[in-house]
C-alpha cells in the first residue's frame, strides 16, 4: 500500500530543509549576503516598510533544486 521507506526519506528531507531554514534565519543577520542581494526590493517610507527578497528567493530555489536533484539519484 504505502512505501514506508519512501515516506521516511521524504520526512528526512523535509526535516533537513526546515533545519536549514532555521540556520539561515538564525545566522541571517550575521551573513551580509542573505537578504541583501542586488535585486531584492526594499521600500521604506515614513510609516511603511516593504521588503521582497526576490533575488534571495531565486537563489534559495536554485540551491534547493540542486539539492533535490542530488537526493533523487
Amino acid at each position: 500500500m504505502f512505501d514506508l521507506q519512501g515516506i521516511g526519506k521524504i520526512l528526512i528531507v523535509i526535516g533537513a530543509i526546515i533545519a536549514l531554514f532555521g540556520v539561515i534565519f538564525f545566522f541571517g543577520a550575521k551573513t551580509p549576503f542573505i537578504g541583501r542581494l542586488p535585486g531584492d526590493i526594499y521600500i521604506k517610507k515614513e510609516n511603511f516598510g516593504f521588503y521582497f527578497p526576490i533575488t534571495t528567493s531565486i537563489m534559495i530555489s536554485i540551491l534547493l533544486t540542486l539539492l533535490f536533484c542530488l537526493f533523487r539519484r
